[in-house]
């Protein structure tokens, strides 16, 4: 004879089946994976941007050499910037990776310096500052560095906010647990350069002599 299970106790089994993902939902079990794949989009973000940046630099370098040959220099500091820069291997891994992480912020900010020193240049030569190929050029420069600048501050938001969920409660318990692999992602920081903005001057003039004193 079949033993009949008690209406009860079914009952019970679909309501935990039922309420269990909610139970989870609420306890912060989600919170981790969710904010970390919206600090990768945002870092996925960054990428975009400074890739958009690098595109731009060959016909940059080129326009400027067709007036300014004479700042060879530049443009090679320009051009040698732009390959370390190119040549570190970025993946999903690198927020993760302090060393990795670093070399990416530096060698970006290095190109950063450089592509400054040469827009300066402009002043030194009217003719440049005036080819509509140049200014096209430095317009869309100028644009995507202001992006660069605002995919940052919302990569650090991402990450901030992933952060401190690792480390706060209730979803420090899954960080130490089911999402023990979790690791705290990296943050861009403000170089030397972006702290300080330097005093530039084109003016070789020298300055006047001190007047003489007054005779008493």
């Amino acid at each position: 004879m079949t033993q009949t299970r008690p209406f009860s106790t079914r009952w019970g089994r679909i309501a935990l089946i039922v309420l269990a993902p909610l139970i989870i939902a609420g306890c912060g079990y989600n919170t981790i994976p969710t904010r970390s794949l919206a600090a990768q989009e945002k870092w996925a973000e960054v990428q975009n941007q400074y890739q958009r940046r690098s595109d731009l630099i060959p016909n940059l370098v080129n326009t400027v050499k067709g007036y300014a040959a004479q700042e060879k220099s530049t443009l090679v500091e320009v051009t040698e910037a732009r390959a370390s820069a190119t040549q570190v291997k970025v993946d999903a891994s690198t927020i993760t990776n302090p060393a990795a992480f670093q070399q990416y912020q530096q060698a970006q900010d290095k190109l950063s310096g450089v592509l400054g020193r040469l827009m300066m240049i402009q002043e030194r030569y009217p003719d440049l500052k005036s080819n509509q190929n140049f200014l096209a050029l430095q317009s869309q420069l100028e644009g995507t560095e202001n992006r660069i600048s605002v995919s940052r501050r919302d990569y650090n938001e991402a990450v901030q906010a992933y952060n401190t969920t690792l480390v706060t409660f209730p979803q420090i318990i899954w960080a130490k647990t089911l999402h023990g692999d979790a690791k705290p992602m990296q943050l861009f920081t403000a170089s030397v350069s972006a702290q300080a903005a330097p005093t530039v001057s084109f003016d070789t003039t020298p300055p006047p002599p001190p007047a003489a004193p007054a005779s008493k």
